[in-house]
């Protein structure tokens, strides 16, 4: 209880000053993140938490499907219709050579461990999240449609990516149990997935259309609306789980089914439910700071520097410019697509998982995970945030008039 004491009360006095914590960009994730690291360190720090339980696992579960589904319903519609062909590009073509220069990064930096664990590193690092460069989004020093861009691949990739990670984390599981374990593991993450599949599809779909006639009927309220929305990613991650299947995957194929409902309730509906997302994140945010000190404590493995640095740069830059050739976007438009991709709370969610998973049957498997995914993180904030203001100012100079679509 003194985790959650401690917790809420770094984010309540963040809020204070959170006006003038943003002059030096200190946003909630670094505060948070920040707080975890001096309130965990040493031998006797005033807090302790726990991270291998099966509750663990479940709040961290819980946790992302609440992100996921919020992430598939908080795509803005007039950037997916302005810009469908370049998305395609980055979602279609650019995220799987990503995941497999991430795979491939992997397997040459930690051949011991085999493609599984090296596509389960990439799996981990890959999906892009905006939260850490909040600020990027209302910033009108870039052009709007890049910034819809930045949304819209930030929002769905991780919920693509997830299927990936579960499937990988089932192969690293399995990998060294005998002959056919890592084709049975496999074949039993695919039957969860597909389970997921039909309880996002049938809570989404339904649900959107239920609250949609009762809110244009007049027979709720808009409060009601916001709590009914929230109800939805946590009944699809509990069907799922009912059915064997996984639950975030459903929660985020229940906000892909529910989101075209939305334009036709009340403008607040979203609210809820994204509030409540940010706050857990922000907890958990306070709890990669624990990770942060875990991961230099312990035994730690410099291969992991390099793994980090090889995902924020090559891994990310060169497939996003390769998927970005004959698009029409000139040379700065592509270069600040591909740098400009931050990890954050999905990288945070999968790596607690594998983790998890991991610790009791493959505590180095487990280690290693952990500090590929906190030193990722770790260096996308300061490379991030070092460059990101230097980029935006130098892209406004060029450009009078920033603001324009197309």
């Amino acid at each position: 209880m003194i985790a959650l004491v401690v917790t809420m009360g770094t984010l309540f006095a963040w809020a204070l000053v959170a006006g003038r914590l943003a002059r030096w960009s200190v946003t909630a994730p670094v505060a948070m993140t920040a707080a975890g690291v001096v309130l965990t360190v040493g031998p006797h720090p005033v807090v302790r938490i726990s991270l291998t339980t099966s509750d663990a696992e479940r709040a961290v579960e819980i946790i992302l499907a609440i992100l996921l589904f919020s992430d598939a319903t908080h795509v803005p519609a007039r950037a997916v219709r302005g810009r469908r062909r370049l998305l395609a590009r980055l979602l279609v073509l650019a995220l799987p050579m990503t995941l497999a220069a991430g795979a491939l990064a992997g397997s040459l930096l930690f051949p011991a461990g085999g493609w599984w664990l090296a596509a389960l590193f990439a799996a981990v690092t890959v999906p892009v999240d905006l939260s850490p460069a909040g600020e990027l989004i209302g910033d009108s020093r870039l052009p709007s449609w890049l910034r819809g861009v930045l949304t819209v691949e930030g929002g769905l990739n991780d919920g693509l990516v997830a299927p990936v990670f579960l499937l990988c984390l089932a192969g690293v599981e399995a990998h060294g149990a005998g002959p056919g374990s890592a084709s049975d593991a496999v074949g039993a993450a695919v039957n969860a997935l597909l389970w997921a599949v039909l309880a996002g599809v049938l809570v989404g779909k339904p649900g959107g259309v239920l609250l949609q006639r009762a809110w244009l009927a007049g027979w709720t309220r808009p409060a009601a609306v916001r709590l009914a929305v929230l109800a939805l990613p946590l009944t699809a991650y509990a069907l799922a789980i009912v059915l064997d299947g996984n639950g975030f995957v459903a929660a985020f194929v229940a906000g892909l089914c529910f989101t075209p409902h939305c334009r036709r309730l009340p403008p607040k509906a979203l609210h809820l439910v994204e509030d409540t997302g940010t706050l857990l994140s922000l907890a958990l945010w306070f709890v990669f700071g624990e990770l942060v000190t875990q991961a230099f404590t312990g035994d730690f493995d410099g291969r992991v520097v390099a793994y980090a640095a090889l995902s924020l740069t090559v891994v990310r830059v060169v497939p996003v410019l390769l998927s970005l050739m004959g698009s029409g976007l000139d040379g700065a438009d592509r270069l600040l697509l591909a740098w400009l991709g931050p990890r954050g709370m999905a990288s945070i969610v999968f790596g607690l998982l594998a983790f998890i998973d991991l610790a009791p049957t493959d505590p180095h498997a487990a280690d290693l995970i952990g500090q590929v995914m906190t030193m990722t993180v770790l260096m996308s904030l300061l490379l991030h945030g070092l460059t990101y203001g230097p980029l935006a100012a130098r892209y406004s100079a060029a450009r009078p008039r920033p603001d324009e679509d197309g």
